[in-house]
């Protein structure tokens, strides 16, 4: 994850508003699977939910700095 976020951090909004928008449509196929039975891997969900929010604070972050 380390890694992910350093990536993550070189990224400006826009970039991470796109990938926040990939990571809701990651988790609402991973959720659609697991409701019918198709997901082996039920701990992925929790990684791109993890994701989401790293997502998330890093944007309010930046938006803050804005700010000052």
């Amino acid at each position: 994850m380390n890694k992910e976020l350093a990536d993550l951090r070189k990224k400006n909004i826009e970039q991470l508003n796109a990938e926040l928008i990939s990571a809701r449509e990651t988790q609402f196929g991973l959720r659609i699977k697991h409701k019918t039975g198709q997901l082996n891997e039920v701990s992925d969900l929790v990684k791109v939910r993890k994701k989401i929010a790293v997502i998330k604070t890093l944007i309010n972050e930046m938006k803050s700095k804005d700010k000052e």
